[in-house]
């Protein structure tokens, strides 16, 4: 189970580099995998060339910025959302100036 916090200030947690993409986990259960980070794609930023597939619930909001699905040749805004249950193919991504988003991961069980 994640560790319980109260509200707090975000920017005093450092931003990390995984995979290309700058991140700030704001909580985590390493047990089974369950995050909620800050995602900061810098401009340029792609995902891969592969179609994405994972075993958990994802949950997307994009705050800043537009992120392409080179898939499904759309680009999403701010304000944009995504759910995405297990297994559910998406992506690749692109984004060609940037973007800043919230993303939940949780297990299905």
């Amino acid at each position: 189970m994640k560790e319980e916090r109260e509200f707090f200030p975000t920017g005093d947690i450092a931003w990390e580099v995984v995979e290309g993409i700058e991140q700030r986990v704001l909580s985590i259960d390493n047990a089974d995998g369950t995050l909620t980070r800050l995602a900061r794609w810098p401009a340029g930023t792609t995902s891969g060339v592969d179609v994405i597939q994972h075993d958990y619930v994802e949950e997307v909001y994009l705050f800043e910025g537009e992120l392409t699905d080179l898939t499904l040749e759309q680009t999403f805004h701010p304000g944009d959302y995504a759910c995405r249950p297990p297994g559910m193919p998406h992506g690749p991504y692109t984004t060609v100036n940037g973007c800043l988003m919230l993303e939940i991961r949780y297990s299905a069980r």
